[in-house]
């Protein structure tokens, strides 16, 4: 047995997104071949993969950029596979632009989050610390619940930046142009981590078989569709596509040393403000 493959199936959990389906559909659904270790799939809303991440239940995980400064000691970066990117960020929208900046600080105004442990949280907090008054609902309920006047603006991630409009919400913030903006750096969004416990070998196994995935994908773009079809909160071809080429880029083969310091001046943001401890 090549060394650092497992003897058992590995379990993964990655997110229904299209990047995420788009990059982990070769190792899946067993395209590469014996090279590749066995996997077992779980796929979930982000904030239920930060929460089995804390609770140490997956070998290999994505993660929010912020829960992963929850798990260090526990998993190990994996630095293929994961979310960062230049005007790829959370956006914040409501029904109307008087809920401005200073408006989220109203604690009358009841702000939507993905996850207490997303980044669109982490982002929400350093863009407005006295924005308190925030409640956790999955994703993709987010936009619904504005604009019917549930809540006062929400925090959107993933393909609601395509498709919020058809909501009638208004693009309050762009999180990510504001983070670069203010810090020079890529948005890190989420990352891929692998159990400390599996050893260096399976970690580096892990990591080489996530870039042969994606770049099988990459050479073959019209292989993942249906896997990616199968997922998709939001079906659209075009929409998927978009999202792909949004998502997807060079921080995704390899996170590189711009991709590091990004992640690492991020977490060290979260220390300075107490939301990390």
């Amino acid at each position: 047995m090549k060394q650092g493959i497992p003897h058992s199936a590995l379990s993964l959990g990655i997110s229904p997104c299209p990047n995420d389906t788009f990059i982990f559909d070769a190792w899946v659904n067993g395209k590469l071949g014996h090279t590749a270790p066995a996997v077992t799939c779980h796929i979930a809303d982000i904030a239920v993969l930060n929460d089995m991440a804390l609770r140490g239940i997956l070998d290999v995980v994505k993660v929010s950029a912020y829960a992963y400064g929850y798990v260090q000691d526990t998993y190990k970066l994996v630095h293929a596979g994961g979310a960062m990117g230049r005007g790829c960020g959370p956006l914040i929208v409501a029904r109307s632009r008087l809920i401005d900046r200073t408006a989220l600080a109203d604690p009358a105004n009841t702000i939507a989050v993905p996850g207490t442990l997303t980044t669109a949280n982490a982002l929400l907090c350093l863009y407005q610390p006295a924005a308190h008054n925030r409640i956790v609902m999955p994703f993709d309920q987010i936009m619904p619940a504005v604009a019917r006047g549930d809540v006062a603006a929400g925090v959107i991630i993933h393909e609601g930046r395509f498709t919020f409009m058809r909501y009638g919400l208004e693009m309050i913030e762009d999180l990510g142009a504001w983070w670069e903006s203010t810090t020079g750096y890529p948005v890190p969004l989420g990352v891929i981590v692998v159990k400390r416990s599996l050893g260096t070998a399976t970690a580096a196994v892990v990591q080489t078989t996530i870039r042969a995935s994606l770049q099988m994908a990459l050479d073959n773009p019209d292989h993942p569709r249906a896997f990616m079809q199968q997922h998709a909160a939001e079906l659209d071809p075009e929409i998927m596509q978009q999202h792909v080429e949004l998502y997807v880029n060079q921080y995704t083969l390899d996170l590189g040393d711009e991709g590091l310091r990004a992640l690492e001046y991020f977490l060290s943001c979260l220390r300075a403000q107490r939301l990390l401890a």
